[in-house]
């Protein structure tokens, strides 16, 4: 072959390669991104350096996978000047374009390239915390995870530390709390002389923050915080001692349980949290006799769980007519526990104090003494004291339609333009209402209807009414004979407190046709008793509410609330994964309650659900993997240690505990230099846990 002839042959070629690159480079300025994505790849797989200021231009591309093959060629270009183009793109809101960004980033391989990954771990969330991770594992970064957490750790102490001195005085609140949550001995020694700082609200802070510490060595800053006057100081000192579970604090705890001040109900719960002991027992008992109220309710029923109070004292009280009312909430909260109690009860059923009767009857209900003859003479009592408030300030029927005039949907009058407007807007605003309608019906809601004014039908108070509403919920749950006939009229009642005591009887009685309609009310309290009545009738009475709430489209939080303690039909599971698939508040409760199912395809659900960046719940999400101990979850949870949120990482480490293994345990052994102590705590419990089936 000729001389001419290959040179001829290598300039075509030469040509072919400079036609394709400036074709290429053509089409990133093409209307299709597909084509945009196609050229960069192309100019990427034959790089030229100057091609590195076209990538620059696509890497701010409005299409995130042409975004993200822009990343990519500048990785490959391996030129440190795009180390901080790359570095911002690991906040973008495209998953695709963090991910592609945090591994070109890794594969640059300079110390500025890790060290704006590692800086950027604590700045992002979950998914581009854990495609950094991954992105320097893949840079064979020793001790990756462990590495950036501990810088995370580092990074928010000091600016932590920085605020709480120099920042505003909103920053220094803020700031005083999260140095607590840390768990450092520095941060007690910090915190406690904050205490005495003049502005409240942030000596109040660093009490909250002093309980989050764990640290005993602030037991005695924080009871000297009881004798406060500010109500703020005194409730940030028993929600920190309630953390602290400290023991010493008993007495002082005490004495502002049994004060019936706003902070009464945060010390009694303080002295619940404290481990099992006599000493706090005998302090449980007396708060619950001090009178009904939250704190003698709460430390009652806690009572409840742990055996009981003595009833001697109780006894004694009942007798004298200042004192029935404190021993009638003792024994409504202390329930079965004082069962031998019930026949001096009986009397008090016919107490001139309205307060007295009401409790008398929710006594004998939470005793499970029936009573029948007893309550229902009581009941006959009750309506014909309450007859002069009861009656009817219009006999007849109300109208149902408008008297001529008066009708606010009728067509306005010719000239009125005051009218025409106001036309207008309600044209507007009962399309607003058909087409909510259309789509309720379309995703299978109900819409609910608001009910007539309460005021026009009667004078009866809710105080009034409280021990008719309680006379008639005893009527069901005690199954008095004849009570479903007595109750059904008073599930149509204007007065809320009744319909929705009419409603629950009926559910726990048994009769769930009748009871289901007060799902549907359109008061939340009354959807919630009567949740809690049907959830009382067993699996019938839990599907029917369950089966509600699929078709509601409300806050249903209240409700679902009544299922949390009761067992569960396997025909629940279904209904609870589709208030999942719902998403919402919701989601993590029922992914709670359908967790006792240990149904097959929960992992699936929550582990899909998990993976949505919108989805909100995530705590209960994770604790609930934790519970169906199931180890397909294993790879879902530990993606949630990643999390930019305390409380979720610290669940993720519980959560492994039971369903991890030995290829989580870098993972936990990584989040044991986290910043926040419960995080730490969580990972050294797993880890010790996991400890002999590693060794398996």
């Amino acid at each position: 072959m000729s001389v001419r002839a290959v040179a001829s042959g290598l300039a075509l070629v030469l040509l072919g390669c400079n036609g394709g690159r400036d074709k290429w480079i053509a089409d990133l300025q093409a209307k299709r991104p597909e084509d945009r994505a196609t050229a960069v790849k192309k100019l990427a797989e034959r790089f030229n350096a100057d091609d590195v200021s076209l990538f620059t231009q696509a890497a701010r591309d409005p299409v995130p996978f042409v975004r993200a093959e822009a990343m990519t060629a500048l990785g490959k270009s391996q030129d440190p000047r795009v180390v901080d183009l790359l570095a911002e793109a690991l906040g973008d809101p495209e998953e695709r374009v963090q991910s592609a960004a945090a591994y070109a980033l890794a594969s640059v391989r300079t110390d500025k390239a890790t060290t704006y990954l590692t800086l950027q771990y604590g700045k992002r969330g979950r998914n581009a915390r854990y495609v950094i991770v991954q992105a320097l594992k893949n840079a064979n970064v020793p001790g990756a995870m462990a590495q950036v957490i501990a810088a995370e750790a580092n990074a928010t102490w000091e600016r932590t530390l920085k605020t709480l001195t120099q920042g505003t005085l909103p920053e220094r609140v803020g700031a005083a709390e999260e140095l607590g949550r840390s768990g450092r001995p520095e941060a007690v020694d910090r915190l406690v002389p904050l205490l005495k700082q003049p502005q409240v609200v942030l000596a109040a802070a660093a009490a909250k923050g002093l309980g989050h510490a764990g640290d005993l060595r602030a037991v005695p800053a924080l009871v000297a915080l009881l004798q406060e006057n500010y109500a703020e100081l005194r409730d940030a000192a028993c929600e920190a001692l309630g953390r602290l579970r400290a023991r010493e604090a008993l007495a002082p705890l005490r004495d502002v349980a049994l004060d019936r001040s706003p902070a009464s109900i945060l010390a009694t719960r303080a002295i619940i949290a404290m481990d099992r002991h006599a000493d706090p027992e005998k302090v449980l008992c007396e708060i619950a006799l001090a009178g009904p109220s939250a704190e003698a309710t709460a430390a009652g029923r806690e009572m409840r769980r742990r055996g009981g109070c003595p009833a001697e004292p109780i006894v004694e009280k009942l007798k004298s007519p200042p004192t029935q009312s404190a021993a009638l909430a003792a024994v409504v909260a202390l329930g079965p526990t004082l069962k031998d109690v019930a026949p001096k009860i009986v009397p008090l059923l016919s107490s001139s104090d309205l307060t007295a009767r009401k409790l008398a009857v929710d006594a004998l209900v939470e005793l499970g003494d029936a009573q029948g003859p007893a309550l229902l003479k009581a009941y006959d009592a009750e309506l014909k004291l309450l007859e002069p408030v009861r009656g009817d300030w219009i006999p007849q029927a109300l109208p149902e339609k408008f008297a001529p005039g008066f009708d606010p949907d009728a067509p306005a009058a010719a000239g009125d333009d005051a009218a025409l407007v106001k036309a207008r807007q309600q044209g507007l605003f009962q399309k607003v209402n058909a087409l909510a309608a259309q789509k309720a019906k379309e995703a299978g809601k109900v819409l609910l209807e608001e009910q007539p004014p309460r005021d026009l039908v009667d004078d009866g108070t809710d105080e009034q009414l409280k021990a008719l509403a309680a006379l008639v919920r005893a009527l069901g749950r005690a199954r008095v004979d004849g009570a479903k006939e007595r109750l059904e009229p008073w599930t149509r009642d204007a007065a809320p407190g009744l319909r929705g005591a009419a409603f629950g009887a009926l559910g726990a009685l048994g009769a769930i046709a009748q009871a289901t309609p007060g799902l549907f009310d359109s008061d939340r309290s009354v959807q919630a008793a009567t949740a809690w009545g049907l959830a009382d009738a067993g699996d019938a009475g839990v599907l029917a509410v369950l089966e509600a709430l699929v078709k509601l489209n409300v806050d249903r939080t209240r409700m679902l609330d009544a299922l949390r303690e009761r067992p569960l039909p396997p025909q629940a599971a279904p209904l609870l994964e589709q208030l999942m698939r719902e998403g919402g508040g919701e989601a993590g409760t029922a992914a709670l309650l359908v967790a006792k199912l240990k149904g097959p395809q929960t992992v699936d659900l929550i582990t899909k659900l998990l993976e949505d960046r919108t989805t909100v719940a995530r705590r209960d999400l994770v604790v609930a993997l934790g519970l169906l101990q199931d180890k397909r979850a294993a790879e879902a949870v530990a993606k949630e240690a990643f999390s930019d949120m305390i409380d979720v990482r610290a669940a993720a480490a519980e959560a492994l505990a039971e369903v991890g293994g030995p290829a989580q345990h870098e993972q936990l052994d990584a989040l044991k230099g986290d910043y926040a102590l419960r995080v730490r705590q969580a990972a050294t419990a797993a880890i010790a846990r996991l400890a002999p089936e590693a060794k398996r």
